[in-house]
């Protein structure tokens, strides 16, 4: 059986989201959305990072490190 990994967050977006679901504040939505948005992104990179650097298959790491540069937002002309 494998062990659930954690994901770290931000203090600020686990207190807004303590404050919401368990203190039932409202108006915290759109910097819990933009907050969760941040580390899915962030999650993602990481995820194409490690793909990259990790893939054993040529055809593969090239994806990873494309697709990461795109997420980057490195232009094309500065990739190598």
């Amino acid at each position: 059986m494998s062990r659930e990994k954690s994901v770290l967050i931000p203090e600020t977006l686990f207190s807004d989201l303590v404050k919401h679901h368990l203190l039932d504040m409202e108006g915290l939505d759109t910097r819990i959305k933009s907050g969760l948005k941040a580390k899915l992104d962030r999650h993602e990179e990481h995820r194409l990072y490690s793909e990259y650097k990790m893939s054993s298959e040529p055809e593969k790491k090239e994806e990873a490190r494309k697709r990461y540069l795109d997420k980057k937002g490195v232009p094309e002309e500065f990739q190598w």
